[in-house]
């Protein structure tokens, strides 16, 4: 009996995969719309604002599934783990060691490829950038700078309220909210 279960479980989890990852494709982009003046709007239902992955997605769970059924598969073919008192619990934590390798695996990828502009923009302090839309006194100007091997541009105010031409080098000194304040350089 426990074979059929390990059996069910391991197909369920393939199956659930397999259906996951072409719906994924036709299904999971969501909408975007973009408004050219400057702003930007966002409309849809997906999650992509959202870094990272829970332990309990499907995706972790769907791994935890396979890895049991097919585990208690194997182990219900050993003589030593035949029984299902030791079968289902190897097989338990064999799953659960499966879908927090999977866990560990997907969190890495999200973190490295949803790095957002937010955590690019703090990381600023004491980096040399270009103005790019002159910074007129007491107001936002434009500045172009290199993280990364990619070039940004940021809204930028000088520190002291004074005006700074397009072409100009000026150092951050500090970053509120999205906003840099900058001083020129020599």
């Amino acid at each position: 009996m426990e074979v059929v279960i390990y059996g069910i479980c391991l197909g369920v989890g393939l199956v659930f995969t397999i259906i996951s990852a072409f719906a994924g494709h036709l299904f999971g982009d969501g909408h975007h719309f973009d408004l050219g003046t400057g702003g930007h709007a966002e409309a849809g239902g997906d999650s992509s604002g959202i870094p990272g992955i829970s332990f309990f997605s499907p995706t972790v769970l769907a791994s935890f599934v396979t890895a049991f059924g097919a585990a208690g598969l194997i182990l219900s073919r050993i003589e030593v783990t035949r029984t299902v008192w030791v079968s289902a619990p190897v097989a338990a934590i064999a799953g659960g060691g499966m879908a927090f390798l999977t866990f560990l695996i997907f969190s890495a990828l999200f973190e490295r490829t949803q790095s957002s502009s937010e955590s690019r923009i703090a990381s600023l302090a004491g980096t040399v950038a270009t103005v790019i839309s002159p910074v007129p006194e007491n107001g936002v100007g434009e500045v172009a700078y290199v993280h990364g091997g990619s070039r940004y541009t940021c809204p930028a105010r000088t520190e002291t309220g004074g005006a700074v031409g397009s072409g100009k080098s000026v150092r951050v000194k500090r970053v509120v909210g999205s906003q840099v304040f900058v001083e020129p350089l020599p």
